[in-house]
């Protein structure tokens, strides 16, 4: 026998509210309070109750979906924008970013549609997706720092949210960590160890959150006292960790604490450290950023700042959602806060 698709009256009762309160929160109608509102929407989920969206659209005028944008690659060959996706879906911190996304917008009925714009042509095609009203508003992860493409969604006045603080002034809305914090943690963290021959291999310093690590902990060095921090550059991938890390040892062969600006970096250093004899922690201690899966699978498990990245992903969803409602006039910014996770490599 076919199961009966759950109804609004369903919802209703499993909320213990009218069918006409659940028929407001479903339709985005904003003179619900808030508690109802979650209670609707924890109904939602538990009865399966999926709205008729052709319905609700005429209701609304709205596509119900947001655009989930990635923009970044700045080669325009095909081979390079393929390579720039599979990094992206391959990336840890993407799905936590999915994950958290998709948490608040599930209840609400709405839904995302991935878009990869690492090309003028492509982020032209964003523009014309949401000027034509097929999502109503868009999340955008920037992968450099000269990406073009907030600006041009602000110029338009098309709803958007940015994921860290753009690095040039730009009126839009954005989620970010606040990252000398954190970068200060992982320094007064290996500090306390007892390493004295600390270095950092950094993120991409084009970008405003790996130059606010690296300037977040080379100042809290030089405040307990050391003042030169050997520093290479990587490009937040384990090679490029890994690469850099060969070059600070063939440098400074001492070594005995190393901040690693992200997770894949830190995995790369403990590869090389293994391949070189050095044991981690006893050797050299290591501490990553981000608290991806990454830091649970890393032999020894990484000790890493927290980045809490569903919550900023489902935050930059709320403040899309208000943006698109018009509950908010003005460009805002949340800065969350970090936390320092211990495990075994430092």
């Amino acid at each position: 026998m076919t199961r009966r698709a759950p109804t609004l009256e369903d919802v209703a009762r499993e909320a213990g509210v009218s069918r006409a309160t659940v028929s407001r929160v479903v339709n985005g109608i904003r003179n619900v309070d808030p508690a109802i509102q979650e209670a609707v929407r924890d109904a939602i989920e538990r009865t399966g109750y999926a709205p008729n969206r052709a319905a609700r659209a005429l209701v609304t005028r709205r596509a119900e979906t947001i655009a989930l944008v990635v923009s970044g690659a700045r080669d325009d060959s095909e081979g390079e924008q393929d390579a720039f996706a599979s990094r992206v879906l391959a990336d840890p911190f993407f799905g936590r970013v999915v994950s958290g996304v998709i948490r608040f917008l599930r209840p609400r009925s709405m839904y995302p549609v991935l878009m990869f714009a690492g090309t003028d042509t492509a982020r032209q095609e964003v523009v014309a997706y949401l000027r034509q009203g097929r999502a109503d508003g868009a999340l955008i992860f920037s992968t450099h720092a000269e990406d073009p493409l907030p600006v041009l969604l602000a110029s338009e006045d098309l709803p958007c949210v940015l994921f860290a603080r753009p690095a040039t002034p730009v009126p839009v809305t954005y989620v970010d960590l606040a990252h000398r914090d954190g970068a200060r943690l992982a320094a007064e963290h290996l500090l306390a160890r007892g390493c004295r021959r600390v270095a950092t291999i950094t993120g991409p310093l084009d970008l405003p959150a790996a130059q606010d690590r690296l300037a977040g902990f080379r100042e809290t060095m030089e405040r307990h006292g050391h003042p030169y921090v050997p520093v290479a550059e990587g490009g937040f991938t384990v090679e490029s960790g890994a690469a850099a890390m060969n070059r600070l040892l063939s440098e400074h062969p001492a070594i005995d604490g190393v901040f690693a600006a992200n997770d894949l970096m830190a995995q790369g250093v403990c590869q090389v450290l293994h391949e070189r004899g050095r044991r981690v922690p006893q050797d050299v201690a290591v501490v990553g950023f981000d608290d991806s899966g990454v830091a649970v699978s890393c032999r020894p498990p990484l000790t890493t700042v927290r980045q809490p990245m569903e919550e900023m992903a489902a935050t930059m969803a709320r403040l899309l959602q208000e943006e698109i409602e018009g509950a908010r006039d003005e460009p805002t910014a949340v800065i969350f806060d970090p936390e320092l996770v211990v495990r075994g490599s430092a």
